[in-house]
């Protein structure tokens, strides 16, 4: 070992390779630095924010990565709304805030879906146990579960535009977004 500043720094050939020995086990591991103890873990973190505040990623590039990232369920069927009591139910005299009914329909599935001030809850049919994400914007909320009789509910109704993506057995289905 050379010692340059107070450093102990391996010798290297000509070729600019330490051609030490490896340890007495064969195994160089602990000696080349990179072990994936806690020391590693703490590093990368400190690296991270780092890189954060130095070297933040454009606002452009993580909304292009976010848009991409939606595409990720691309082979999900869409469901098609065919039912929307804004424009095909008649209005009930005396109601102020009715709820929003919605019915969306992709081949044997379809999903009702009510909209109020205070949530949303609906019921999947045929009913079955599905997992429900509300979509809107870059972010999805908490995921929903529907129960054996397809029932579900959310407490937080949607904010502007949002669609529904439906996780049941083998498939994953998108609804068309609307807004609340």
């Amino acid at each position: 070992m050379s010692d340059m500043n107070g450093l102990d720094l391996p010798d290297f050939d000509e070729d600019g390779f330490d051609d030490a020995e490896p340890d007495e086990d064969g195994d160089d591991s602990p000696a080349d630095g990179f072990d994936d103890g806690p020391d590693c873990d703490r590093l990368e973190d400190e690296l991270r924010r780092a890189a954060a505040v130095l070297d933040p990623v454009p606002a452009e590039l993580y909304r292009i990565a976010v848009e991409a990232y939606a595409l990720h369920d691309l082979d999900a069927r869409i469901a098609e709304l065919t039912f929307d009591s804004l424009t095909d139910a008649i209005p009930v005299r005396g109601v102020l805030d009715p709820p929003r009914m919605l019915t969306f329909r992709t081949g044997e599935l379809s999903v009702d879906v009510e909209v109020t001030s205070e949530g949303l809850m609906g019921q999947v049919l045929p009913p079955q146990a599905a997992r429900i994400e509300v979509l809107s914007g870059p972010r999805t909320a908490a995921p929903l579960t529907a129960d054996d009789l397809g029932r579900f509910t959310c407490d937080a109704p949607p904010a502007g535009p949002f669609a529904l993506r439906l996780r049941t057995g083998a498939e994953v289905v998108v609804t068309e977004w609307l807004r609340a």
